[in-house]
């Protein structure tokens, strides 16, 4: 069973092509592929965010509050309506990032956000965390506002499935069409070649990888996807720039 619950502290790093190369040679010293990404092959995850009519969820987020949240639905690869998805409620206080997330059917998903109404319980949903998203959803009047996409290769320490690092790469989001259902398909975030890293840890990091990444010049850098998505969309549509947090 995929783990459901999360709680973990996440660094961001940002960097080219060519430091990603070296980087994640010397990774694969400590530590090993993800089973998604076998043979070192990219692995697809896609997204729709979803928000208040005035984007209330990202815009308080982006003003780097103590407390923040957000709702999403998460598939990996393009499913069908009928296929397996995550609805995920990640939350984050104090540094502390708290990810809960049930599997649903894709169109028990949409009906449940849309609607407000819990789906029957099945054997393959998590009963609380459905609890706990009702609560969020009793709160709220969301919609989706994008559609996200990526594609990740991951890795695990050995001898410490608590310490996972990710690459992302190709991100993508589109503003039309937001249904996972319609294909994986959209316009760049980042330049060609950029790639985003997360190390995620419950705890501390090993001192060999503090000392790796100060070898490589790596900084921490503070990065949401569907917070640099929304700002870009309104750098790009002049009558919603006082919109935008910085």
């Amino acid at each position: 069973m995929a783990i459901e619950v999360f709680n973990r502290y996440e660094n961001k790093y940002l960097m080219d092509q060519l430091a990603f190369e070296r980087l994640y040679n010397r990774l694969l010293e400590y530590m090993e592929w993800d089973e998604n990404n076998k043979n070192g092959q990219f692995y697809a995850i896609s997204n729709i965010y979803y928000d208040t009519e005035h984007d209330a969820l990202i815009r308080t987020s982006l003003s780097k509050p103590k407390y923040k949240e957000k709702l999403r639905i998460r598939a990996y690869g393009v499913p069908q309506p009928d296929g397996k998805v995550y609805l995920e409620l990640k939350k984050k206080v104090f540094g502390l990032v708290n990810k809960r997330r049930t599997a649903l059917k894709l169109n028990e998903a949409y009906a449940y956000i849309r609607t407000g109404i819990m789906p029957a319980y099945q054997p393959y949903m998590n009963k609380q965390v459905l609890q706990e998203i009702d609560y969020f959803l009793g709160r709220y009047t969301l919609m989706p506002k994008v559609y996200l996409a990526y594609d990740r290769m991951a890795m695990f320490c050995r001898g410490n499935r608590d310490l996972r690092i990710t690459f992302d790469t190709n991100i993508r989001s589109r503003r039309y069409d937001v249904k996972l259902e319609n294909g994986d398909f959209g316009e760049q975030l980042l330049e060609s070649g950029q790639w985003l890293m997360e190390v995620k840890a419950e705890k501390t990091i090993p001192i060999w990888l503090s000392r790796l990444l100060s070898e490589h010049l790596m900084f921490r850098t503070s990065f949401s996807k569907y917070g640099n998505e929304y700002k870009k969309n309104r750098r790009n549509n002049p009558q919603l720039k006082e919109r935008i947090l910085l």
